[in-house]
């Protein structure tokens, strides 16, 4: 059913009925009782000494409030306690308890109406049977008594019976729909995580892969522009930095291609288990693993490679080392990495310095370059400004402290500090 009363594009139910049905079963229960009381309007015309038209018409307009039940219930039994002395309205008196006691009527008001019927019916019974009837009087008392019990209480308890059934049934729907909303919510949530998690792992692999790409294509460019310079006065060490260029090309393929086996891995089990996610919402894992990854004991070859490259660099180590967290460890290695990759960058011929500091329960590590000697020809490395960006997010993803800026002798520093664990 729609806000406006419309059902499938058919008009609603008229006035108060909630639906058809019940509007046509009240009209047809209207057309028994108006049938029934009038003809009982004859008896109670003659009765009363009134003419038999008075008493058909009382009939019908008694009869007709029975089709009233479900919007005012109260009156409908009102009625057929007052109509009880002319001895008709029986149908009104059975389905006006009834509807009264399913209905919200509080239970004070249900239980007042209903004595009430009940000491009216046996009233009437016990006059009309003492009067019909030459029998003792305790007996009169009992089937009076019995009448009255039979036309009240059954009704009124069938309409508790189904009044209680109908609460329980409208609760049990409230309760459906809650949890269809729950489980939605539920759904939504489990989405909104599953796209987070998503959005991390292509952070991070971006990260990775400007990482690998970025430091290894940078000193293939410095060695190649190294090479180009050199290659006519000094062959042979042309042909050393040759040697390089083709080392860095093959170890940044290697890097990557493991990289991409780590992202094709991680595709399988969820093609395999794609009906499942459907079914219902999984965290999505985050591809790749640190266990692979770089580490502090490499920190001397990828310094070895720059020096390689012609930088003058100095690696410094405070305290002796000690077992970190595999992603401690290569987050050290990147940033140092990409602080080295921005000094080819960004300040060639520059004197770096490469600190790394063991201390209590976390690892620091420092690049720091001096200002440009102005010798050496810039490379022309593009920079799509993330380097800094992806440190900073590393660091801090670890709980780590980043600090990055320029220096007061005209140079450029990058710290950045991991706890250990």
């Amino acid at each position: 059913m729609t806000s406006t009363g419309d059902v499938e594009g058919r008009a609603g139910p008229p006035l108060w009925w909630a639906r058809r049905r019940d509007a046509v079963v009240d009209v047809g229960l209207g057309g028994v009782s108006v049938v029934e009381c009038a003809w009982e309007g004859v008896a109670f015309a003659g009765a009363a000494g009134v003419p038999t038209a008075v008493g058909v018409l009382f009939g019908l307009l008694v009869g007709s409030t029975l089709v009233l039940r479900r919007r005012w219930p109260v009156a409908v039994v009102l009625v057929g306690i007052a109509v009880a002395p002319a001895a008709m309205g029986f149908l009104l008196g059975v389905v006006g308890l009834y509807t009264l006691a399913s209905s919200e009527v509080p239970r004070r008001i249900i239980a007042t109406l209903a004595s009430m019927s009940l000491a009216a019916t046996f009233v009437v019974m016990y006059l009309r049977t003492r009067g019909d009837v030459e029998a003792d009087h305790l007996l009169v008392v009992a089937l009076s008594g019995f009448v009255a019990v039979a036309l009240t209480v059954p009704p009124v308890l069938f309409g508790l019976y189904i009044g209680a059934r109908r609460r329980l049934m409208e609760s049990l729907q409230e309760r459906a729909d809650s949890l269809e909303r729950e489980l939605s919510l539920l759904a939504d949530r489990a989405e909104e995580r599953a796209e987070w998690a998503r959005t991390e792992e292509r952070t991070r692999i971006a990260r990775e892969m400007h990482d690998v790409v970025a430091h290894r294509v940078s000193l293939m460019v410095v060695h190649a522009a190294a090479l180009e310079a050199i290659a006519a006065r000094d062959p042979a060490r042309a042909v050393k930095n040759a040697a390089l260029v083709g080392d860095m090309g093959r170890q940044a393929l290697t890097e990557l291609r493991e990289m991409l086996g780590v992202l094709r891995a991680a595709e399988k089990p969820a093609r395999q288990t794609r009906a499942q996610a459907q079914a219902r919402p999984v965290p999505v894992a985050l591809a790749g693993s640190f266990e692979d990854g770089p580490s502090l004991l490499e920190l001397e070859a990828l310094v070895g490679q720059s020096k390689a490259a012609g930088m003058v660099v100095e690696m410094v180590v405070h305290g002796e080392g000690a077992a970190y967290a595999a992603e401690v460890e290569q987050t050290a290695y990147r940033v140092v990495q990409e602080a080295l990759t921005n000094c080819h960058k960004h300040a060639p011929g520059a004197r770096v310095t490469v600190r790394l500091a063991h201390r209590e329960g976390e690892v620091a590590m420092q690049v720091e370059n001096g200002p440009c000697d102005g010798k050496a020809a810039e490379p022309g490395l593009p920079s799509g400004g993330n380097g800094l960006v992806g440190m900073r997010e590393r660091v801090l993803g670890l709980g780590g402290v980043f600090v990055s800026g320029p220096t007061d002798e005209g140079g450029f520093k990058v710290s950045a500090v991991l706890p250990a664990g």
